[in-house]
């Protein structure tokens, strides 16, 4: 027989606000203690509305992939992200989505993706001639910004086929003022759309008409010369549908390269921001990277061909997004009723799932707040169930880049790491800022000095 569903437990909070309080306090404390106090499903009320947090990775991997169409992203975290990116990948639902996936699939295909493995290393090589006069200056750095900028600079190249380090600034700052306003005003609940006229609606405004400016000029310039290039761009603009041969509108086509653009360089560069960070704290694990660097490089510029031989240099990658995943927390809307980990949850409720908690459990990670890329060898991999660890989220909808942007990852860290060691500049305290992704706080101030 059966046993009947649990009801889940969780934290109370205060009457009519819920956990509103301890979130905006310390959202990241709050899940963790969630997720380690009151088992693998928990439940908790933010405001009027009622919300569950799934821990454990059973509870993951039925959200994701085994009852993926009973959790919707009809929730109101992604009703502010569409104000942003539209109806592009991210936001996308149903058949619209599947379209979109089947469209852009073929820009990641592993062998399209190797081939622009020489232009990251190029831009990469730039940057590290740029840490070398900091370095013999004395200048400090902000290493989230090189690394936005980097990434950014990468995919303008390689997925839409433009330059658009003229543009860093526009888009850092916009993505900025969006980021932290999209995550404050689902804290606090405000959630009327941003058509006031005050300053806070205002700066919302312009920094999403600033970002379609450099996205409307990319596509314009691409449409006066509409051919196939090979990039994602050309894919988008050129598809036709297979029914009434119409091809994607600008606007349209806005949605999806904005998308990109935002996804494709904010998530990588965030993770790598953490690496430097945490290998300058743990020096066992930066002589380790140093140590495999001379032996598969011999001090000459990485390769896509030295990409899996790299192995701590990927495990390195893996376990800063162990601890500081970019992507901390997903939301969905629960269709209908369900059991999850033998907990009911209720259909017309909301549900989150946080990779930042599930990747602190400690009967799946001993001693978890402990950086240990060895945590990543295939054989302690194997060991674990398979959504311990998702920063790429995962099932149908996981992220189309994830190879890629691990391919990218690896590069860049082998690039700057056999030349250059990033450190923190004194009186600098580290914290982690819980905006849409899990950035160091500060931009990570650092000063470069040579191995």
């Amino acid at each position: 027989m059966t046993p009947s569903p649990l009801s889940p437990t969780g934290p109370r909070g205060l009457p009519l606000l819920g956990v509103i309080r301890d979130v905006r306090r310390d959202s990241l404390g709050f899940l963790r203690r969630a997720s380690r106090e009151y088992g693998p499903v928990s439940t908790y009320r933010l405001g009027p509305r009622r919300s569950y947090l799934v821990a454990h990775p059973d509870g993951v991997k039925h959200v994701l992939q085994d009852n993926v169409r009973n959790y919707t992203k009809d929730h109101v975290s992604y009703s502010l992200m569409r104000r942003v990116v539209g109806d592009g990948l991210l936001t996308s639902q149903g058949d619209t989505w599947l379209k979109q996936r089947r469209l852009a699939q073929p820009a990641f295909h592993r062998a399209r993706i190797a081939a622009m493995a020489t232009q990251m290393v190029r831009a990469t090589q730039d940057l590290a001639e740029q840490w070398s006069e900091s370095q013999r200056s004395g200048e400090p750095r902000r290493a989230s910004r090189d690394m936005l900028e980097l990434t950014l600079r990468i995919v303008g190249e390689a997925l839409l086929g433009s330059d658009v380090r003229a543009q860093t600034d526009a888009v850092s700052a916009s993505f900025n003022i969006l980021s932290e306003q999209i995550v404050g005003r689902f804290r606090t609940l405000r959630l009327i759309p941003p058509v006031l006229p005050t300053a806070y609606d205002r700066a919302f405004r312009e920094a999403n008409r600033s970002l379609r400016q450099v996205v409307s000029t990319l596509v314009t310039e691409r449409r006066r010369n509409l051919e196939d290039h090979g990039d994602l761009l050309s894919m988008f603009m050129l598809a036709q549908d297979e029914e009434t041969g119409a091809r994607m509108d600008d606007a349209h086509v806005q949605d999806e390269v904005l998308t990109m653009l935002l996804a494709g360089h904010e998530t990588t560069a965030t993770a790598l921001t953490w690496a430097w960070a945490l290998l300058e704290q743990n020096p066992e694990a930066e002589r380790a990277l140093h140590a495999e660097l001379d032996r598969v490089l011999a001090g000459r510029p990485p390769t896509v061909e030295d990409v899996p031989r790299l192995e701590y240099t990927r495990r390195v990658l893996d376990e800063a997004m162990r601890l500081y995943p970019p992507i901390y927390i997903l939301s969905r809307s629960i269709v209908e009723d369900d059991v999850i980990c033998g907990y009911r949850v209720r259909g017309g409720t909301m549900l989150d799932l946080s990779p930042y908690a599930t990747h602190r459990l400690p009967e799946f990670w001993p001693e978890p707040e402990r950086f240990d890329p060895d945590r990543f060898t295939p054989e302690r991999v194997a060991a674990r169930p398979r959504y311990a660890y998702f920063p790429f989220i995962g099932g149908p909808r996981q992220c189309i880049g994830n190879n890629f942007a691990l391919m990218e990852g690896v590069l860049i860290l082998a690039t700057l790491a056999q030349r250059h060691r990033p450190r923190m500049v004194a009186g600098y305290t580290l914290r982690a800022e819980p905006l849409i992704t899990l950035r160091p706080s500060e931009e990570l101030p650092v000063h470069i000095t040579a191995r």
